[in-house]
């Protein structure tokens, strides 16, 4: 069964309907994604210049821009080329948000708001190790930033000029993961999350569910024989397209391409069409207890 989801979308204020706008959350919350082939983000002429690895200050793989501050990160160049990046990043990041708040309005009220980023550095050849090496399937948990289940919502947008897909590979259902994984995983030792918040190595106390999902992840990432026989199917992603999905329920890989510019949002699990749907909720069933 495909992961995939095709809509005829060009226009990022879509009006769906309830009954569709309900359809397609289903979808997203199984771990599906949604592909937009018919919407694209346009860069203005003046913008184009921007196409080109030289404004990463390669300290990071990404230009972030972040909404509550408007501060851009990630980048050089003069102050006049920098605000106008900004300025494109921000328009990026109101498009994405848009576009998330007309095809699924039930989200709207309880959306939270995170970085937009802009990538300009290619996908082949980064340098890192495994644990960062997200041409492995793995779902997003990340290490100093605990979410107690909070969803991860991304938009993604491939603008490369030169005609090159953003190729992914998308794994299995978040489910059959899970029960392939969850038997070879501890459970956290008692004092360790304090331990950690104490260090600072997080920004909060890792709750019982981050330390499966962190578990999860780097399992997935570490096992070869799983990145390459688990069910799977490759997705170029063509430039002048979106897609969404969530990227801590949808088992993604990028393998290629270059220019890409993406919105995470958070969403509680009660902001879900279907709550039980969510990583956490299938991971308490499985597990028979509770991880938040």
């Amino acid at each position: 069964m495909s992961q995939i989801e095709t809509l005829a979308i060009a226009d990022w204020a879509p009006q769906p309907g309830e009954a569709e706008s309900r359809r397609l959350a289903g979808e997203l919350e199984a771990g599906k994604v949604l592909f937009l082939p018919q919407l694209r983000f346009e860069l203005q002429p003046l913008e184009k210049r921007f196409l080109d690895p030289r404004w990463s200050d390669r300290k990071a793989k990404n230009i972030s821009y972040d909404p509550a501050s408007t501060a851009l990160k990630g980048a050089q160049g003069n102050a006049s080329d920098l605000e106008d990046l900004r300025h494109l990043l921000e328009r990026f990041h109101r498009r994405a948000l848009g576009l998330i708040q007309h095809l699924l309005p039930h989200y709207t009220a309880q959306l939270r708001l995170a970085r937009a980023s802009f990538r300009p550095l290619p996908v082949a050849g980064r340098k890192g190790s495994w644990r960062k090496d997200d041409s492995r399937l793995h779902v997003d948990a990340f290490p100093s930033r605990p979410n107690r289940g909070e969803r991860i919502l991304r938009v993604f947008a491939n603008v490369n000029p030169r005609g090159e897909p953003r190729l992914w590979r998308v794994g299995e259902p978040f489910a059959d993961m899970a029960r392939r994984f969850l038997p070879q995983i501890p459970r956290q030792l008692p004092g360790a999350a304090a331990l950690l918040h104490g260090l600072r190595i997080t920004k909060s106390p890792r709750s019982a569910y981050d330390h499966t999902m962190l578990q999860l992840h780097d399992r997935m990432k570490a096992d070869a024989d799983y990145q390459k026989n688990a069910p799977q199917q490759l997705m170029p992603f063509p430039p002048d397209c979106v897609w969404v999905c969530f990227s801590d329920q949808t088992s993604h890989a990028a393998m290629g391409g270059q220019y890409l510019f993406e919105q995470t949002l958070h969403l509680p699990v009660q902001g879900l069409y279907e709550p039980d749907s969510a990583p956490l909720r299938v991971l308490e069933r499985l597990l028979g207890r509770a991880l938040a």
